[in-house]
């Protein structure tokens, strides 16, 4: 079979020809250019299209796909368009030699070498100036230079299956010629048959042309090229945007496989992709192995540091991090040896991540030096960035260091001009692949100053500008974050509608799968579904931490307070070794704060609160303050110093509201209603200040209950519903105290039926 040519291909260089002969018009230029040049260059060429990507797709591109690019487009002769030339040109391939003629004339569509140009001059020929000529290295001059040289190291059985697969591609535009031409016929296809006044019946056509009443696939149809060019892009996706091979293209390989082609050995490194993808460890390592045992025999130690890169990463993504610890070091002393600086950078900058995410495991290679500090790594990891122009690593190395800033709880300014440079890189060097990335870190520095509203609007943004361009992972991960902000707000229908919409093509993808069924945890937060989502392997340290706050929050909810305290205790402890976001540890002093308050212990967790607000501040993560700042104000409360608590509740309950979390909201109106509450309590009775306190107690009892009803709270409306019972027992309104009190029992026996 060819290595190269296919009918396909001849369609190209007849519409080649016919636009060097100048009958294509000024105005159709553009388009016609556009279709042959995204059809021949190579597949990661600067300046590719959705066009190209569709395609690359399809691997075999039909007459119809010349029709309907040249058919709209009028040529330069009169009432012709640029569909009637290239037919023609494609029907006076007439024959087998005529084959060979039409390839032995492509070099007059060429600008000829120096020593041809001496010898033309030399013998008075003069240079045709009818026709444009094109420059032998431009990409169609170099496109038809190939197509050539093919064709002549072509052995003759292939030649003849290359002249059949041509007679069977252009089969489908008979008709049309037929309707031009009133001699053609059934065997116009080769002049000879037509000269001879042979039919499909006699003995010489039948065992020349017998084969091209077959249906199927015609072999030559696909060549070594194509099925290089369809796994190369398969490649460059799973890699780009991490998702697997889809079950149609898996079904046109195989289609492929049967016309008898031959199958590169980039097809062991697809499977290794997909099986990696897919969670099957065994096949994936097989199929790495076979892969680079194939390459390796061309390449040598020029490339084994991507065979140990691939390997690493892999034993990374299994949970075999001591391994892929070793495989990475050993790339990197490789890389050093090859002075493959790409292979070394990118190797430095895994490290670096795998570090962040497995503290735990980065220890010997913390010891060794090899990366230093976290600064010296990334100031490094910059440099050389820039050095070597890896954008898309200058991008990271930036995010990242603005991220260790926000881990730091160092400045917000400066983690703020990192995203903006990285940012403008974005921009100026077009690296759609980190546009995710860079919203997901805007994202989370207004989340972390409490401005939730923009943080919703650049995870919006990204899903509807950018999220064809970014990895299958970061959509996902906006996606979830997305609904977990609309969980916050009480609109679980939305949530789960986000979560459920995810195309099922991602979620084929083992990582994915996991990350969205977390999410999932997220919303119902179910003792059984928790015990599965901590049996699972968390895929990053952030769901870790999500999911030990749930397990906390269940053991808060069940009243098991020892056991919450002694593994609050094992996460803190756990956080602070990894040197772990500070927002977290705040959350879990906040956390332990309240446990105390549960306990009866309130006055313990007093220098606790203290310390978490005091952290909060100074890294202004502000939700985790208001939280700090309530349980505080809980302490004050205890110890009846109802109205400096008032005070420092009603001084941030507009910035609670603009965090939009029911939550959190609900819980500084509960303790608003308990500061208003005790000041009532410490006024004389029958005087307008204990009524302006009962009223403004109710008030923010109704809101309270209002923020529990949107998230669901069962146990927090039924709170609210025996205080506000209460305070009507309080002021002699024994009706509406009963009444409130049936309620209390009406939302007991809804959850209850509900379970």
């Amino acid at each position: 079979m060819s290595r190269y040519l296919t009918p396909s291909k001849i369609g190209l260089l007849a519409l080649i020809s016919g636009y060097t002969d100048s009958v294509v018009p000024t105005a159709s230029t553009i388009p016609i250019l556009s279709f042959i040049v995204s059809l021949i260059l190579p597949l990661n060429a600067a300046g590719a299209t959705k066009e190209l990507n569709r395609l690359d797709q399809k691997v075999i591109i039909s007459i119809d796909d010349f029709q309907k690019a040249t058919i709209t487009h009028a040529s330069g002769v009169p009432g012709r368009t640029v569909w009637d030339l290239l037919l023609i040109r494609l029907w006076e391939i007439n024959s087998f030699d005529a084959l060979h003629v039409f390839f032995d004339n492509l070099s007059s569509l060429l600008v000829k070498t120096r020593e041809e140009q001496q010898r033309d001059i030399e013998n008075g020929v003069s240079l045709p100036i009818d026709r444009m000529l094109l420059s032998r290295t431009s990409p169609l001059g170099t496109f038809v230079r190939r197509a050539q040289l093919e064709f002549t190291r072509l052995q003759f059985h292939d030649t003849t299956v290359l002249w059949k697969s041509f007679i069977t591609y252009r089969e489908p535009t008979l008709p049309t010629w037929k309707r031009r031409n009133a001699a053609a016929g059934k065997t116009t296809f080769d002049v000879n048959l037509q000269g001879n006044s042979l039919s499909w019946e006699d003995r010489l056509t039948d065992i020349l042309y017998g084969d091209l009443q077959q249906s199927g696939t015609q072999e030559g149809s696909i060549s070594t090229d194509d099925v290089e060019r369809l796994l190369e892009f398969q490649v460059d996706e799973m890699q780009k945007m991490g998702n697997r091979i889809s079950e149609e293209m898996k079904d046109q390989f195989r289609s492929m496989v049967q016309t008898g082609v031959t199958v590169p050995s980039l097809s062991h490194y697809v499977k290794f992709l997909d099986s990696w993808k897919a969670g099957d460890y065994p096949s994936s390592f097989d199929n790495l192995h076979r892969y680079f045992d194939y390459t390796m025999h061309n390449r040598d130690r020029t490339f084994y540091q991507y065979a140990l890169l691939n390997l690493a990463i892999l034993q990374a993504d299994f949970g075999c991090y001591s391994e892929a610890i070793s495989a990475m070091q050993e790339t990197i002393s490789t890389a050093r040896e090859n002075k493959d600086m790409g292979c070394l950078n990118f190797s430095l900058s895994w490290l670096y991540h795998l570090g962040k995410a497995h503290p735990g495991e980065m220890a010997e290679v913390g010891k060794s030096g090899m990366l230093g500090t976290e600064k010296e790594g990334l100031a490094f990891l910059k440099a050389k960035a820039k050095e070597t122009g890896m954008w898309s690593l200058l991008s990271t190395t930036l995010l990242s260091e603005a991220k260790l800033l926000l881990t730091n709880g160092d400045s917000i300014a400066v983690a703020f001009e990192n995203l903006v440079k990285a940012t403008h890189l974005n921009i100026t060097k077009n690296v759609t692949a980190m546009v995710g990335a860079q919203m997901a870190m805007q994202a989370s520095i207004f989340g972390r100053l409490g401005v939730t509203q923009l943080a919703w609007s650049y995870g919006e943004t990204f899903l509807q500008c950018y999220a064809s361009q970014s990895p299958k992972e970061d959509v996902l991960k906006c996606i979830c974050r997305g609904s977990e902000l609309l969980a916050r707000r009480g609109r679980y229908n939305e949530a789960m509608s986000m979560l459920e919409d995810i195309d099922p093509e991602t979620l084929r993808t083992l990582k994915f799968h996991q990350y969205w069924t977390i999410s999932f945890g997220n919303l119902v937060a179910a003792g059984h579904f928790l015990a599965q989502l901590r049996a699972a392997p968390a895929p990053d340290s952030e769901v870790a931490y999500s999911i030990s706050l749930l397990h906390l929050e269940l053991l808060i909810r069940q009243e098991d307070y020892s056991t919450a305290l002694d593994t609050l205790e094992d996460y803190h402890a756990e956080l602070a070794e990894e040197n772990s976001d500070i927002l977290q540890r705040v959350k879990l002093l906040t956390l332990k704060a309240r446990i105390l308050d549960k306990c009866g212990r309130p006055e313990k967790g007093f220098s606790i609160a203290i310390r978490a607000a005091t952290i909060a501040h100074r890294a202004r993560l502000l939700p985790a303050l208001w939280d700090a700042v309530g349980a505080v104000s809980n302490v004050l409360i205890n110890l009846k110093e109802f109205a400096a608590a008032g005070k420092m509740l009603e001084s941030i309950m507009p910035q609670v509201l603009e965090c939009e979390d029911c939550n959190l909201a609900a819980r500084t109106y509960s303790l608003l209603v308990d500061a208003q509450m005790g000041q009532a309590g410490q006024a004389k009775l029958k005087t307008p200040k204990r009524k302006e306190h009962l009223i403004k107690a109710l008030e923010f009892i109704d809101r309270a209950f209002g923020e529990f009803s949107r998230i669901e709270d069962v146990q927090g409306q039924c709170e609210m519903m025996a205080k506000k019972a209460t305070i009507m027992h309080l002021v002699g309104d024994l009706v509406l105290a009963n009444d409130y009190a049936a309620k209390y029992l009406d939302i007991k026996r809804e959850a209850a039926d509900d379970n």
